[in-house]
């Protein structure tokens, strides 16, 4: 079973950057596509970013489209999420996901998740 293991996140002001890192417990992480999601408060989980197991593949939400990028270095299991020109709107729980199928936005697919790392942006 694979583990994963959020960090990175953190209090950001409005239009500043954090750097999300995804690292898992097994080596097999690379043959798996990886998705972050995120959850704000009193709001449904919404998709993020993917990228297939070779990184040559990536998708993102329209809303963080050109802001975030998601790469991926396997030789240290790691899946990074590189946020920039924050906004309020980006305040969530964010978690990264392990998919053997390919990059999709479609959680349900995703067959195992980390716990989270909480991302506040605000002045």
């Amino acid at each position: 079973q694979v583990q994963l293991a959020e960090s990175g996140g953190g209090l950001v002001q409005p239009g500043g950057s954090l750097r999300l890192s995804c690292v898992a417990s097994e080596r097999v992480f690379s043959n798996y596509a990886v998705g972050w999601f995120r959850q704000a408060p009193g709001k449904e989980r919404e998709f993020v970013a993917s990228i297939s197991w070779s990184g040559g593949t990536t998708y993102y939400a329209d809303s963080v489209k050109g802001r975030f990028i998601i790469s991926r270095d396997n030789a240290k299991n790691t899946v990074f999420l590189q946020m920039a020109s924050l906004k309020p709107e980006d305040t969530a729980v964010y978690y990264c996901a392990a998919d053997r199928l390919g990059p999709t936005k479609d959680a349900a697919t995703h067959d195992y998740w980390g716990q989270g790392t909480q991302v506040t942006v605000s002045s």
